[in-house]
């Protein structure tokens, strides 16, 4: 697998990461009651969203790939 399509796959997982820390998120908002699992899913969302953007930042850093 060449390069390019690596960085590709890699930007893919980057943008899963940050649907799910949306959905996340507005489970915690909107949906759940439970206290217990609001920090938790809201932790989870955070990691999310944290390597979401390191993944991004990488890519984008990482300059073009020929």
């Amino acid at each position: 697998m060449s390069v390019s399509m690596q960085k590709m796959w890699i930007s893919i997982i980057g943008m899963g990461l940050f649907a799910v820390a949306m959905f996340a998120m507005y489970l915690v908002r909107y949906k759940l009651k439970n206290r217990w699992m609001k920090v938790i899913i809201s932790i989870v969302g955070w990691l999310c969203l944290i390597i979401g953007g390191l993944i991004t930042l990488f890519i984008v850093l990482s300059g073009p790939t020929y």
